[in-house]
């Protein structure tokens, strides 16, 4: 850590983002979901360390240090679902392989970060507050704008940090830090 870091501590979460390709496919799914449905924009991702609070410059330590041991590994979505929460409105559900979680949990060992409830690795794919009946329309959805999203493979060779102040539902304050390329040992 930079010991002359004097930045006030923010909120950050550690992101797994897909490949290019794909994060274009899952951007033309989400502009769908929006333009019906409403809710902010952000980048397709799946949350590898929730919100934790930090300085800057620590939390890029500490990234880079925990990519470092983290090879690339397969993420496949298993189904589409919906949440009960704002920042997991509607989401692709991925398959929890032993990769999947052990790259979480490497992660949040390395961050001292303690979850709440057991991993569900998932794209989140609309933020907002519905209604029951409008997040299943908006579930629906996504099978219509992407009839073969579920089965769908890809490699997760990138970490992110991003600054996520959780009380902005407008997202504009959210920002990426770092990037973290994977390194197949």
């Amino acid at each position: 850590m930079d010991p002359t870091d004097q930045s006030p501590e923010e909120v950050y979460s550690v992101w797994a983002l897909p490949p290019a390709p794909v994060r274009d496919r899952l951007r033309r799914i989400m502009e769908g979901l929006r333009a019906a449905h409403g809710g902010p924009a952000f980048e397709p991702h799946a949350t590898v360390v929730g919100d934790f609070r930090s300085r800057r410059s620590a939390a890029i330590e500490v990234l880079r240090t925990a990519a470092a041991g983290v090879q690339p590994y397969t993420a496949r979505v298993t189904g589409v679902a919906r949440g009960s929460f704002f920042y997991q409105c509607v989401y692709l559900l991925l398959e929890p392989t032993p990769k999947v979680v052990a790259a979480s949990d490497h992660c949040c060992g390395h961050f001292g970060y303690k979850r709440k409830t057991p991993y569900m690795p998932h794209v989140s794919l609309l933020y907002g507050d519905l209604t029951d009946e409008e997040k299943e329309e908006a579930r629906k959805k996504v099978e219509e704008l992407d009839k073969d999203i579920c089965g769908l493979e890809f490699e997760i060779s990138e970490l992110a940090l991003y600054r996520t102040d959780t009380t902005d539902k407008s997202l504009e304050s959210w920002e990426l830090v770092e990037v973290c390329h994977l390194e197949k040992k």
